[in-house]
This record gives structure tokens, sequence and C-alpha cells, in this order.
């Protein structure tokens, strides 16, 4: 019987039960379709989740290949060769490039220059044993399963880094997770500082104890006149001299393995011995300018703003006396030069801080200000483009450093102790040392560089890795913008 008392026909009862079949088929399909959805939209997820994994490990693998050129050390024996400057540039300058431009990197992703392949144990090992891997730091993540060096696409650029990795999670396929990225690297390749101490003008560090004594394994070249107290206190030229951390003020001999003064004016003594004849010795090369001249060391100041914007800290002198970074020069924006040049402690590395001209055009006599530098210590690359005082205070640090590359490449490691600046100072005008300084790397003034009153010290050991391009703190390579892409 229907609802209404009506008797309910056999057909029509057909009906429904075909129409409560088909809305139950058709539910259930909705059901598998739901769940399949849910079960491709779980896969997707964790496809996308293992893809940014794999990415994110990709990208560290190649940003230590990037650590490999700064610090060729850190890398294989077979890889540190080929990272290594080939060529040499029209001023003797190693470099990554040939006189046309080609870069060293010549080969292809069939034929690379570098690779690195765990298909072989002996190559799985030295990528990602997780204790001496180059990979460890990564291992969590996965491990590296090829890496390639070979020529770049774009001409004017360096290499392309090829990495191939494979995620340590599980995924839904039978087969691990792979990934592999390509990225070309561009090189900066600045000029060397060979020199330990060069100015442009005079040389004058006319102090109670020996004057220019205190520049040891490099050169030293003034364009101007060197005031000094004695012939006597210039160290001699000695290739078997002892290469230590000792002072010449703690040493009775004077004497260095690479120290030569090469002077555009004259050597004038301030107190010369009595009966002595002023005869200079041989590594000791007077009045060079005009003839036969000087090669000065130095950095393009337009390239080297472009750098500091780029990579390091920019800051424009304030008429406060404060320097204001990226030239935004806004009331409680400013910092004192203190807070700019100084580190905490060893490794606080400050990396390029480029000061510019009170106008921000190249340096002239009339648009230098002056910077006082007076932290206890400081690790970085300063370039002043002004006057600076030199006032470093207290003991300074003690430091771990390699001596000069001698013929055969090798080098020693050496203690240096009461350092306070390891690193850079470049001035574009004149540097005045006020108090007694030791260095670790390099002084560079365009013009005179002196100690008023005697009571300045100048104490510099030269960083032989600024022979070769290397500034800590500064790039050597770096990824070239848009070049960054999956291969699959």
């Amino acid at each position: 019987m229907s609802d209404n008392g009506l008797p309910i026909k056999s057909g029509e009862r057909g009906v429904a039960l075909v129409v409560s079949l088909v809305i139950a088929l058709s539910l259930a399909i909705m059901g598998v379709t739901l769940l399949e959805l849910v079960w491709q939209e779980s896969l997707s997820a964790d496809v996308g989740k293992k893809s940014v994994v794999a990415q994110q490990l990709a990208d560290a693998a190649g940003e230590i290949v990037i650590g490999w050129f700064h610090d060729p050390e850190t890398a294989p024996p077979q890889v540190a060769r080929a990272l290594e400057k080939r060529f040499v540039s029209i001023d003797g300058a190693p470099t990554f490039f040939d006189r046309h431009g080609q870069s060293q990197f010549a080969g292809t992703a069939e034929r690379p220059d570098v690779v690195l392949d765990a298909s072989d144990p002996v190559h799985d090992d030295l990528l990602n044993d997780p204790d001496f891997g180059l990979f460890r730091s990564v291992a969590e993540s996965g491990t590296v399963r090829l890496l390639k060096l070979y020529a770049p696409m774009k001409p004017g650029l360096l290499c392309t880094v090829e990495v191939t990795v494979e995620t340590n999670h599980p995924t839904p396929f039978p087969t691990p997770f792979r990934q592999s990225i390509g990225m070309q690297l561009e090189a900066l390749e600045l000029p060397v500082l060979r020199r330990g101490v060069q100015a442009g003008g005079n040389l004058d560090l006319l102090s109670d104890d020996r004057l220019i004594s205190g520049v040891h394994w490099a050169s030293v070249a003034a364009g101007g006149d060197v005031v000094i107290r004695r012939i006597e206190d210039i160290p001699a030229f000695n290739p078997a001299a002892s290469v230590t951390g000792q002072g010449y003020g703690e040493s009775s001999i004077l004497e260095d393995r690479w120290m030569h003064l090469w002077v555009g004016g004259l050597i004038r003594e301030v107190e010369p011995t009595p009966g002595s004849a002023g005869t200079l010795s041989p590594n000791v090369h007077s009045q060079q300018i005009p003839t036969p001249g000087m090669l000065f060391e130095g950095w393009s100041y337009e390239q080297l703003k472009q750098t500091a914007i780029r990579f390091g800290s920019y800051y424009v002198p304030g008429s406060d006396g404060l320097l204001y970074e990226d030239g935004n020069i806004q009331v409680g924006r400013g910092l004192s030069p203190r807070q700019v040049f100084s580190s905490q402690q060893v490794g606080d590395q400050r990396g390029l801080i480029f000061v510019d001209t009170l106008d921000r055009t190249a340096p002239r006599t009339d648009n230098m200000g002056t910077i006082e530098i007076n932290a206890g210590y400081f690790e970085g690359v300063a370039m002043v483009h002004g006057h600076v005082r030199l006032n470093l205070s207290g003991t300074g640090n003690r430091l771990k450093v390699q001596s000069p590359r001698e013929n055969g490449g090798g080098r020693m490691t050496v203690d240096l102790s009461g350092v306070h600046l390891n690193g850079v100072l470049y001035a574009a005008g004149n540097i005045v040392i006020e108090g007694s300084t030791r260095v670790y790397g390099t002084v560079i003034a365009e013009g005179s560089i002196r100690s008023p009153n005697g009571q300045g010290r100048l104490e510099v050991w030269h960083d032989d890795d600024m022979s070769w391009g290397l500034f800590r703190g500064v790039p050597v390579v770096y990824r070239a913008p848009g070049t960054w892409m999956v291969r699959y």
C-alpha cells in the first residue's frame, strides 16, 4: 500500500529499486573517486615535499662547491687542481681566463673537467662518508650521487656546476627520489695585492724603535721618499731566513725571505751611523721614479664600489662624523667608525667595507674626509676613500696563519700574537699610525703613511693568499643571476 492507501504496483517497485541501486552506485563511485583524488593529492604533496628537499640538498651541495673556490684546501686533491687559476693576466696576476676571455673550464656535460660519481665506491666514500665525506654536512637530508664541473653556457662566465642528489626519506615510488640541478658560476677577479705596505707618497714611520723593519713576508713600496733612522734598520733579503711570528724587535737579526724595498725617491737617514758610508743593500731600490718606474697595486674605485654594494657593506660619511649604510643619511641611523670597523673575536669577519668620499664621486684632494679606526681588533677588507687615523687599541689577538708559498708550493703554519688588523686597510688619502699596530694582511695608502712624533709603530706580516686573489669576506666566485635550473 502507498501512503494514500492505494496499492503499489510491481512495476513501480522495480523502478524504485533501480533508482536506489543507481543512487548507491553513484555514491560508491563518488566515494572511490574522492578517495582516489585524496590519494593523488597525497602523492602530489609528497612528491612536492621531496622535490623541495632535493632542491635544498642540491643547493647546499652547490654552495659547498663554491666554498672550494674560496678555500681550495677543503676540496679533494683531484678537484683542487682544477680550481687553481691556470692563466696569467697582463699585469702578471693569476686568473681563470685566457687573453681572449675564455674560461679554463672547457669540458662538456658528457666529458666534464671534474666528475665525482657515487656509482664508484671510492667516489661514494669521498662524497658521502658520514664522518669524512665532502658532503657529510648534508647527510641528514640525503646523498650526492653525481657532481660535474664543465664549461659555462654563457660567454664570460666561469663554469657550470651540475649536482645530482638523492633524498634519504622514503617516497611512494619503488626507487629513491632523485633530482639534478645546474647553475653557472661567475668569477669576481679583483687585482692581487702582493706587497705588505704600499704608499703612493712618502713612507715615514720613524719611531723610537726600528722603522720599516716591521714588514715581513713581502716587499714594500713608496712613491716618494722613505724616512729611516739608520740604513741598518732595513732588513736584509735572505732566502734562508727563519720564518716565524717574531717581530724584528724580538730578534737581533734583521732579515726576511721576501723583503725588498722599492722607493720612488730617496732613502733619508735621520741618525746615520758614524763612519757609515750609507751603502744600500741589494734588496733596497731607490730613485725608481721617473725611471725605471714603479708598478703600484690597487683597485678601481668604481669596480670596488659596485662590488661592495652587491657583496659587502657600503657607507657614506656624514657631516657629524658618523657613517651611514647604503648612503641613507637619516637621524639615528649613523654608526661610529668604531662600530663599523670592529670585530668581537677571531672569525668575526666583517667582509668588504667601502666608505665613500664626501660627495660620492671618485677621490680628489677636496672631497676626502678623515676616519679614525680605533677598535681593539678588526677582521675584514677596509676600503676608505679618504684619510685614516689608525689607532687600534688593546693587546690584539693570536692567530694561526700560513706563511707565503715557497717555490714548491709548501707553506708553514705560524703563530702570530697581538694582531690588531686581520685583512686589508686601504686609504685613498693618507694613513697616520698612532700607537703600536700589528697586521696580518696589507696596508695601502694612495697618499703618504707616517707616524706623528715617533709614537706609532706598524708591523705587518703579509697574507700570501692576497697574492693569488683570495680575500676573506670577498667572494671569489658566486652564482650568476638567472642561471639556476632544474635539469630533471
